[in-house]
């Protein structure tokens, strides 16, 4: 377990009849001249999300959090897990979402980075598509299948190597299908397992890898103190937290965000999504 800018009182007859041919003939000479300076403005810069440089030998940048200044941010970070081979048991009734946890971060009004897959995004595309249409929100790319991209990976199965692009490109179209307009150039390697080769394999999805510097165990969890403890020992400036959006596997998260969301504002820290700990790294790792 461990992915736009939306955005002339009364005259006579008479003085009528003449205004009307002085206006008609201003209108036919400067149309075409305003038409003319319009054209020759330059169209607006469209504003594309902060990405890393990329890394050596044609590898995919990797992020982990931000630099570690003053600037008392931190990152909260949802992995909405669902494997390929998952349908059947999502159909018998087992919960991969957690609407819950989404509408306790929005009443919270903490800004969050949901890493999501594409597998997910089908199962749940109302879902999927109010969190990305959600300002508060932003989508990123957990792989369509939520495959491991190295061997020995948490058990999971693995994506062939020549297959690794492709999977993370199916997820994006699953989420433009499922109404996600804007997902995120980041990507997050299932199990967050990875090396040289995978990451030369996503390099061309261009996309910065994202991982974190702070686990917060919510994984199979039942104790949410636990897990709260957990994030409040770990956190430093720039963190980014990596949790789960998915009830049947990490139940107890929702109650432990209710914990560490009021604890860390006590504390300072200000909750950002991952794009805006990327941007303060001005591009470099």
């Amino acid at each position: 377990m461990i992915p736009p800018v939306r955005r002339l009182a009364a005259v006579s007859v008479l003085g009528v009849s003449v205004l009307g041919a002085v206006l008609a003939a201003c209108g036919t000479a400067e149309a075409p001249r305003a038409a003319r300076q319009a054209s020759a403005q330059p169209s607006p810069a469209v504003s594309r999300p902060p990405t890393l440089v990329p890394g050596p030998a044609g590898q995919a940048p990797v992020f982990a959090h931000a630099p570690r200044t003053g600037d008392k941010t931190v990152a909260l970070t949802f992995d909405a897990d669902m494997t390929a081979d998952q349908g059947g048991r999502a159909a018998a009734g087992e919960r991969f979402d957690n609407p819950e946890l989404i509408a306790a971060l929005r009443a919270s009004k903490v800004p969050a980075t949901v890493f999501m897959t594409g597998r997910w995004a089908e199962e749940y595309p109302v879902q999927a598509r109010t969190i990305g249409r959600d300002p508060l929100f932003e989508v990123a790319n957990h792989s369509y299948s939520h495959y491991a991209f190295t061997d020995d990976c948490y058990g999971l199965p693995t994506v062939e190597r020549d297959a690794m692009r492709a999977d993370v490109e199916r997820a994006y179209a699953a989420f433009r299908k499922a109404g996600v307009p804007d997902a995120m150039p980041y990507f997050r390697f299932p199990g967050g397992c990875y090396d040289g080769q995978a990451l030369r394999a996503v390099r061309g999805a261009g996309v910065t890898a994202v991982q974190w510097d702070v686990v917060s165990g919510d994984a199979f969890a039942t104790d949410a103190d636990a897990v709260a403890r957990q994030v409040l020992e770990g956190v430093k400036p720039g963190s980014v937290v990596v949790m789960h959006c998915t009830r049947s596997a990490a139940p107890v998260t929702e109650r432990a965000v209710r914990a560490i969301v009021p604890e860390l504002r006590r504390r300072g820290y200000r909750f950002v999504k991952v794009s805006e700990l990327i941007g303060a790294t001005g591009g470099h790792r």
